[in-house]
């Protein structure tokens, strides 16, 4: 069995009168690949914040690699990448100076994937001997990443990662992140609202509501046997489903449920000819399950 990398019970949030996180439970299993998905506002950045300790809770505990997140060795530290929404560089150097600095904090620090990612990824000679303040916003977020990649971490969070990233730069991100990261069995953690990008590379989608972690699932799996289930109430009375995720009603009385059906599912479906069943994708069950 995957041991869990991250493990979450019970974590409250709160800022001033607005409660952002509610008695959350989360669990992640080493090796994962983990999308985050959640409307904006939903508590997505102080999520992974207060999973890596960034951020204190009212309630809850979280270890990360089997230690209190607020009390993060030095070695467990060095064994994590994170990418903030919003790149936090140290402007006034220049980027080889700022990894240089942060060079010396980790063992593990690969330089010639450095070299490498600062060629492939445009930072050019007369980029390089700029102050990072005076970079556009997609060039800070691919330092960003560069930084948070090069001790070849074995958890890695990402918050946003590619907001700023034009198409090209993002297929360029997504290739790394598959041939350098994922490859290696490195667990990854990631909030977007690109969905595209999201369904090349997550293996489990956690989808976050309310506060609380609402649903989580193998996309694969989720998928594949997503179905949205409308027709008139009479015919739901004895209709019982496995995987309900929600449901609701519209004017004219009629019921429209989405469920992660099963074979047995389907056949009691099929049943029913009143009742339209229909498979739905990624972008219609993200807003069918955090409305």
């Amino acid at each position: 069995m995957t041991a869990n990398i991250v493990q979450m019970t019970g974590i409250s949030k709160r800022y001033a009168s607005q409660q952002v996180l509610r008695g959350l439970d989360w669990n992640i299993g080493a090796g994962k690949v983990v999308g985050l998905l959640g409307r904006n506002g939903a508590g997505k950045s102080t999520l992974l914040e207060c999973m890596l300790g960034l951020r204190e809770t009212e309630g809850g505990s979280i270890t990360l690699l089997g230690e209190p997140a607020t009390q993060l060795s030095d070695a467990a530290r060095a064994r994590i990448g994170y990418v903030p929404q919003k790149p936090e560089l140290f402007e006034w150097l220049t980027p080889p100076q700022m990894l240089e600095y942060f060079k010396a904090m980790y063992p593990r620090w690969n330089t010639a994937k450095v070299d490498a990612l600062l060629q492939r990824w445009g930072f050019t000679p007369a980029m390089l001997g700029r102050a990072i303040g005076q970079m556009s916003v997609g060039e800070k977020q691919r330092l960003s990443i560069i930084r948070a990649l090069a001790h070849d971490p074995e958890i890695l969070v990402l918050d946003e990662p590619v907001s700023s990233l034009d198409p090209a730069g993002r297929r360029d991100f997504l290739r790394e992140l598959v041939s350098g990261v994922i490859e290696r069995d490195t667990t990854v953690i990631f909030s977007t609202h690109i969905l595209s990008d999201l369904e090349r590379i997550a293996m489990d989608v956690a989808f976050l509501k309310d506060g609380k972690i609402g649903l989580q699932a193998p996309l694969d799996e989720l998928l594949e046997n997503a179905r949205r289930i409308t027709g008139p109430a009479e015919n739901f009375h004895a209709l019982k489903l496995h995987g309900e995720i929600s449901r609701g009603t519209d004017a004219a009385g009629n019921i429209s449920i989405i469920a992660q059906t099963d074979v047995q599912d389907l056949a009691s479906l099929h049943a029913q000819s009143a009742l339209r069943v229909e498979a739905i994708g990624l972008e219609d069950l993200f807003v069918e399950v955090t409305q």
